[in-house]
């Protein structure tokens, strides 16, 4: 058996994440066909990893349960897409301040994980939250000049302190998640 994983960073702080449903309501006030992020399910990928077996996840547990590192500050601010604002296909939030700290685990992570044999996004690290898939070109000429209104939006800030490995099960209602392990407790 094998189970779809991710390492994430989740955002738990409700200020911050009424901000991002703002954003997230004004992306479907143009009416564009998108499909919004569920508030629980808002969070920071570091790695999507794939379908993972059960020997790998007992290993990758480990790895997270055994990490750690010192609290700081993620700025979240701005919106933008991929592959880019003229042809949006996924709507993120940006990471401005912690953007390092968070590269920093990643690059500590990474080199254990694909000596797992876990192939890793040849893109590298890019740290921001999905708020939304865009599932056709509907009004995108609106969404496009909401992304470009909010590409500096400040949307708050958060202090991380934990980082997890996360399962998702993919249906018709949107993905479940369910966490496998974390980061040890900050000092």
């Amino acid at each position: 058996m094998s189970v779809r994983a991710f390492v994430s960073v989740d955002i738990e702080e409700p200020e911050l994440l009424k901000a991002l449903e703002n954003a997230q309501r004004r992306l479907e006030e143009t009416e564009a066909d998108l499909k919004s992020v569920e508030r629980e399910n808002i969070h920071f990928t570091m790695m999507f990893l794939g379908n993972i077996d059960e020997r790998r996840l007992s290993q990758l547990k480990k790895i997270i349960s055994n990490l750690a590192f010192e609290t700081f500050i993620a700025e979240l601010e701005g919106l933008g897409a991929f592959p880019n604002v003229m042809r949006p296909r996924t709507i993120w939030a940006g990471i401005t301040r912690g953007a390092d700290q968070l590269g920093s685990i990643y690059g500590r992570l990474s080199p254990e994980i694909s000596s797992m044999g876990i192939r890793l996004d040849d893109r590298g690290f890019n740290p921001h939250i999905t708020l939304a898939r865009v599932r056709s070109g509907r009004n995108r000429d609106l969404l496009i000049k909401e992304l470009t209104a909010a590409k500096e939006e400040h949307f708050g800030d958060m202090i991380v302190k934990r980082i997890r490995l996360k399962g998702s099960t993919l249906t018709r209602e949107g993905p479940i998640y369910v966490t496998f392990a974390e980061s040890k407790e900050p000092k």
